[in-house]
């Protein structure tokens, strides 16, 4: 199939910069980290000017002591936390370190008198001078919690840092200061003040400038971050959207993930012909697009070339989690990057499905149970829905969440009964009780997003945790029954990560390492039901397609993986909201919450 498809210009692959060129920067970033420790060390250490490294040329009366002690702790801290984006090639970051690195010389040669630290650090800027035009990248998207993040790192780092400084001075030290006091000398000291320990000399000095220097990089660090000019987060416009949309329309029904494209927390690149896109999210530097491309596949080189060169632009690392066999086939052959089989999505021709036969006997004797429990199901279209049956929907999708969080990016939409999609279904399970709850006699909630104009996708599934078990079949069951009336052919459900390992690994004659694998696996599905996914797909008796995750170095799989983590929601690196807060935003931005249920989630 893939045959097919014409080749791009050998430009998507020159935008992978090889090993070579990636060296120079990773080489300078670790350079700046190690003289950032060494002009930290340089300016906590009183005694490190008598170590071999610093004892080669000792000239000058160390009259500007503490100031300079105080300007080496300063550019070491900032060439520590600009070391990464130096390997990231950030522009930004390059033009930080230029300025720090003659500061730190300079601190080093007047408090330490040093010449060797004047050296290291004349040796780094002379590589970062004469490879300037190897940092280019852009800045990230912003995120509003950046600056908090780093007030709290920074204020946790220079307590710590501040401890020791305080700390090892003994022989000047006057008296026996306790913990409590040193603790309490660092913090007032942070703020400028002086604390309970006093020292002889102008060691007071010396820790007064250095702890004063530390809690102004912390409030300096958080301000930039809180006041630096906009640089916003991709959003998906309502001329992208519309866009998008024209194309599922002619080409929806090739990737049962299309549909997903549409989120609105994504961004987009299309091909030069406009006839295909690309659509991603950057998390902490990891450029993730999803699914296949969209649109006509003749053009797909067009929009994938595109999605590199807006990677290379900012240094972002490329990977495509979820794409089938011939999107995999595409990126590979078109950028130089590697695939490797994430799993099987279940996909359920209506056509072949019956509950009739022994293979499908407890599906069969779950759903006759829960009918017999006296509960009902119906399934629409969600135009088909009334306002006020759709608001409760949506308040019960939200109560019902399992996690604090949303979850969801590859295989989720992110909202639920938007004008926009009229074409996804809602099957809903319902049940007459005594008391009604606060949605009434309603129980439980698929939602299935478009897959061209034949095809449905499960986009999430709730219940009420007081419903009866099986509430999930019970649905899958009644939508599969209901789609012929809906034009429906093939309705996509979970997907199951590394599936063929579970399956072959209990098979007999399965090898020792695909056993061990197989144990992993289930070892892991504590946390995260990679097992009782699999097997719950396995009920209705689906034929597999395989998905791929595509990278561009084994190295860079792990910061993948995290990062897709971060997209799906399983790993938050933010603060909370409170939970009244987040009620109260999801009322007025009505989102629709990613499905986490009693046998997992589609994205996993």
């Amino acid at each position: 199939m893939s045959g097919g498809v014409p080749r791009a210009s050998n430009r998507a692959r020159r935008i992978l910069r090889g090993p070579r060129a990636e060296a120079v920067p990773a080489l300078i970033g670790r350079a700046c980290a190690l003289v950032g420790l060494l002009d930290i060390a340089a300016g906590v250490f009183p005694r490190f000017r008598h170590s071999r490294m610093h004892a080669i040329a000792e000239a000058l009366p160390g009259s500007f002591g503490p100031f300079a002690a105080a300007l080496s702790l300063s550019a070491g801290v900032l060439l520590l936390l600009l070391a990464h984006g130096l390997k990231r090639r950030k522009r930004r970051a390059w033009r930080a370190a230029v300025v720090l690195l003659p500061a730190g010389a300079v601190a080093e040669f007047v408090y330490r008198h040093s010449l060797l630290g004047v050296l290291i650090s004349v040796a780094l800027l002379v590589p970062l001078l004469r490879h300037r035009t190897e940092f280019g990248a852009l800045p990230d998207p912003r995120s509003r919690w950046r600056a908090l993040a780093n007030f709290v790192l920074m204020s946790a780092g220079s307590l710590v840092l501040g401890l020791v400084i305080v700390s090892v001075h003994p022989d000047r030290t006057l008296g026996d200061p306790s913990l409590a006091d040193r603790l309490t000398h660092v913090v007032y000291g942070l703020f400028g003040f002086e604390g309970p320990v006093d020292y002889q000399g102008s060691t007071s000095w010396t820790v007064a400038f250095s702890l004063g220097a530390l809690g102004w990089l912390t409030a300096v660090t958080t301000s930039y971050l809180a006041f630096r000019p906009e640089h916003p987060a991709a959003r998906l416009t309502e001329e992208d959207e519309a866009r998008l949309r024209d194309l599922l329309d002619r080409h929806g029904r090739r990737d049962s993930l299309g549909h997903f494209a549409l989120r609105r927390d994504k961004a987009v690149v299309f091909s030069p012909s406009g006839k295909a896109a690309v659509t991603y999210r950057v998390v902490s530097g990891v450029m993730l697009a999803s699914g296949d491309p969209i649109g006509d596949v003749e053009a797909w080189p067009g929009a994938i070339e595109r999605f590199m060169d807006e990677a290379k632009a900012h240094s972002w690392t490329p990977a495509v989690m979820g794409c089938s066999e011939t999107g995999g086939e595409v990126w590979t052959r078109e950028t130089g990057l590697d695939a490797l089989e994430l799993g099987d999505e279940a996909v359920v021709d209506v056509a072949d499905f019956s509950l009739a036969g022994r293979a499908m006997r407890n599906v069969r004797q779950m759903v006759k149970r829960i009918e017999r429990a006296g509960y009902e199901t119906r399934v629409r279209r969600v135009r088909d829905l009334s306002d006020g049956e759709l608001e409760r929907v949506r308040l019960a999708a939200e109560d019902w969440r399992g996690t604090d969080n949303e979850r969801g990016f590859s295989m989720a939409l992110g909202r639920i009964g938007d004008p926009a999609d009229g074409d996804c279904l809602i099957a809903t399970a319902h049940k007459q009780d005594d008391t009604p709850g606060p949605y009434g006699d309603l129980k439980a909630i698929l939602h299935f997003v478009p897959w061209g104009d034949d095809g449905v996708s499960l986009d999430l599934m709730r219940r009420d945790r007081l419903a009866d078990p099986g509430m999930n079949e019970l649905l899958i069951v009644a939508a599969l029954q209901a789609a012929p009336k809906l034009g429906v052919a093939r309705i996509s459900l979970n997907f199951a990560m590394f599936r063929s390992a579970l399956a072959r690994g209990e098979k007999i004659g399965a090898g020792p390492v695909l056993r061990a694998w197989r144990g992993l696996l289930v070892f892991l599905s504590r946390w995260f039901q990679i097992e009782s996914l699999y097997k719950f797909n396995a009920k209705f008796q689906p034929r597999w397609e395989p998905r791929f995750v595509v990278y561009r170095a084994s190295a860079d799989l792990p910061r993948i993986g995290f990062a897709a983590m971060q997209a799906e929601g399983f790993v938050d690196l933010a603060l909370p909201l409170p939970r009244f807060l987040r009620r109260r935003r999801n009322a007025a931005a009505r989102p629709c919450a990613h499905r986490s249920h009693e046998h997992g989630v589609r994205a996993a």
